[in-house]
C-alpha cells in the first residue's frame, strides 16, 4: 500500500504545466486521472494534497481534462473532505474548483452542484490569506460567467465576506476580492446592488490611490460595473467622492489603469447630463481628452465614447468639450487608428458634438473632419458598422453646418445619399447671403450642382431648384452642361451683319 502510495505520488509531482504534453504521449489522461483519485483519500496529508495539486493542473490545462476530472466523480470527494483538511490542501482543493469553472458556464455549474460554493465561503473566513484568496480565485471564475452562477454565489453569502477580503492587508487578496466583486456586479442592476449593499463602494473607492497597479485595475473595474447599470448606482458611486481622485489615474503609467480609470468615468457620463455636468466641473472632459492624445489604441476608446456621451446630452455639454479641445484628438482618431470600432467610436463622437447648433457644426467641420468621414464612408475597405457611424456623423453634422467654405469640397466626391444633405445647406443659406452666391460661382460650386444628376420630384432636385432660383436664368445656363456647345452652335450659325 506504502509503495503504491509512493509510486502515485511520484506521478502526480510529475505533472506541471511543461509536462502535459509529454504526459500526452506516454499515457492518456483518463489513465492520470484515474491514477490520481484514489490518492484523495490517502492517509498521508501530503500525498492527497499532491494529488489535488496534479488533478488540478490537468484540469487547468484544457476543458476536455476538465470534463474528464468532473466525470470521473472527484468534485463530491474534494468538496466532502475539504473542511477537515488543513490549509495547503484547502489552497489546492480551491484551486481544482477554480480550474475546472474556468472553462466553461457547464462546468462551473457542476462545481456549483457539488455543494462546493458552501465550502468555499467557510475558506473566506478561514485565517489564512492563502486559503481566502484560493477560495476568493474559484468564485470569481464561477460568477463571471453568468447571471445564475453570479446569484448562486451571492446567496451562498459569499459578497459580505468579499467586502471582508479587500479590507484585509495583503495585496494579493484585495485583487481578487476586488476582480471577484466586479465580476458579480457586471451582469444586472439586481447584483451590482447586493454588492452595494454589502458595503463595497466606500471600501473600494478609498483604494483608487493605491500604488499598486494591479489592484488599481480591479478596484476601478469593478466600481465601472457598479456604475453602468443606472443613474442611482452611479450617484452612489460618486457620492463616495471618487473625483478629482480617480482623474490622476488617466496619468497613470500602466495602460489599463488609463482604460479602466476612462472607463469608469464613461459609465457615470453616459446616464444624465446632471452626472456629466459634475465631471465637466471637475476637469474630468479636459482630462479624458488628454489621456486620449497620449494613448494609442484600444486605451483611447472608453475616453473616445466618454466625450461623446457628455457631449450628446445638451448644448452647453458639447460646448464644453469643444472648449477643452476635444476635436483634434478625436480627428487624429480617425487618422492615426487601425482598428475599425475606433474610428467607429470616434466618428460617432464628432457627430455627438456636432449636432446640435450651426456653431457647434462650424467648429467641427472646421477641423476638416468632413472630408475624413467622406473618405471613410465611401472606403471599401471599412466595415459595415464603421461605414454607418460615418454616415450618420456626416449628417448629423451638414443639417446643422451653414459653413460653406467647409461643405463645398465635399460636392466632388460625395455618393447621392450624402450629396442630398450638402445641397440642402446650401439651399438654405444661399438664399439669405449675397457674398456666399457670389463665392459658390467663382469656386466652381454652381457649376457643380448644375452637373448633378437627380431624380424628377426628388429631395435633391428640390433642394438644386432652389439654389437655381437664387441666380439670373442666364448664369444657371451658363454654368449647366452642355452650354458651351450650344454657343458654339450659335456662333456656326450666326450670320454677321455687313
Amino acid at each position: 500500500m506504502v509503495r503504491n502510495s509512493q509510486q502515485c505520488y511520484s506521478s502526480a509531482n510529475f505533472i506541471s504545466a511543461e509536462h502535459l504534453d509529454f504526459l500526452h504521449v506516454l499515457i492518456t489522461w483518463k489513465s492520470v486521472v484515474s491514477l490520481l483519485r484514489p490518492l484523495l483519500l490517502d492517509v498521508v496529508p501530503s500525498v492527497r494534497q499532491t494529488a489535488a495539486l496534479g488533478l488540478g493542473r490537468l484540469a487547468d490545462y484544457n476543458v476536455d481534462l476538465a470534463e474528464a476530472v468532473v466525470k470521473a466523480g472527484i468534485l463530491p470527494q474534494l468538496v466532502r473532505s475539504l473542511p477537515e483538511e488543513n490549509r495547503y490542501y484547502k489552497k489546492t482543493a480551491a484551486f481544482v474548483l477554480r480550474a475546472i469553472a474556468k472553462h466553461s458556464p457547464q462546468l462551473a455549474q457542476a462545481v456549483v452542484q457539488s455543494g462546493a460554493l458552501e465550502t468555499l465561503v467557510i475558506c473566506l473566513e478561514d485565517f489564512d490569506p492563502g486559503v481566502k484568496e484560493g477560495a476568493c480565485w474559484a468564485f470569481d471564475y464561477i460568477a463571471r460567467h453568468n447571471p445564475e452562477l453570479s446569484q448562486a454565489v451571492v446567496e451562498a453569502g459569499a459578497v459580505p465576506l468579499l467586502v471582508l477580503c479587500i479590507q484585509e492587508p495583503e495585496i494579493a487578496l484585495k485583487r481578487i476580492a476586488a476582480s471577484t466583486l466586479s465580476d458579480i456586479s457586471k451582469h444586472s442592476p439586481e447584483l451590482a446592488q447586493t454588492v452595494v449593499d454589502a458595503g463595497a463602494i466606500a471600501h473600494l473607492a478609498q483604494m483608487i490611490p493605491n500604488p499598486d497597479a494591479k489592484l488599481k485595475r480591479q478596484v476601478l473595474s469593478a466600481l465601472s460595473q457598479i456604475a453602468k447599470h443606472s443613474v442611482d448606482l452611479a450617484e452612489l458611486v460618486v457620492e463616495a467622492e471618487i473625483f478629482p481622485v480617480v482623474l490622476t489615474c488617466l496619468k497613470d503609467s500602466d495602460e489599463y489603469v488609463k482604460k479602466n480609470g476612462a472607463t469608469l468615468i464613461r459609465e457615470i457620463a453616459k446616464h444624465s447630463p446632471e452626472l456629466s455636468q459634475l465631471i465637466v466641473n471637475s476637469g474630468g472632459v479636459a482630462a479624458v481628452i488628454d489621456c486620449i492624445g497620449s494613448c494609442r489604441g484600444t486605451v483611447r476608446l472608453p475616453g473616445i465614447m466618454m466625450l461623446g456621451y457628455v457631449a450628446a446630452h445638451s448644448e452647453n455639454l458639447s460646448m464644453a468639450v469643444i472648449v477643452s479641445k476635444g476635436i483634434p484628438p478625436l480627428c487624429a482618431c480617425l487618422i492615426e487608428e487601425h482598428e475599425d470600432h475606433i474610428k467607429a467610436a470616434a466618428a460617432w463622437a464628432l457627430g455627438q458634438i456636432g449636432r446640435h447648433t450651426a456653431e457647434h457644426a462650424r467648429h467641427v467641420a472646421g477641423a476638416n473632419v468632413l472630408p475624413t468621414l467622406l473618405d471613410i464612408y465611401v472606403d471599401t475597405r471599412s466595415s459595415e458598422d464603421l461605414k454607418m457611424k460615418a454616415k450618420k456623423a456626416l449628417k448629423n453634422i451638414l443639417q446643422k453646418c451653414t459653413h460653406l467654405p467647409a461643405l463645398e469640397p465635399l460636392l466632388h466626391d460625395a455618393p447621392p445619399s450624402i450629396m442630398k444633405h450638402i445641397i440642402g445647406q446650401f439651399s438654405k443659406v444661399l438664399p439669405h447671403d449675397s457674398k456666399a452666391r457670389r463665392l459658390f460661382v467663382t469656386t466652381g460650386g454652381l457649376k457643380k450642382v448644375q452637373e448633378i444628376k437627380a431624380d424628377a420630384g426628388s429631395l435633391l432636385q428640390e433642394y438644386i431648384n432652389a439654389i437655381n432660383n437664387c441666380y439670373p436664368e442666364e448664369i444657371v445656363r451658363f454654368y449647366s452642361p452642355g452650354y458651351s456647345e450650344i454657343l458654339l452652335e450659335r456662333v456656326e450659325s450666326y450670320q454677321p451683319v455687313l
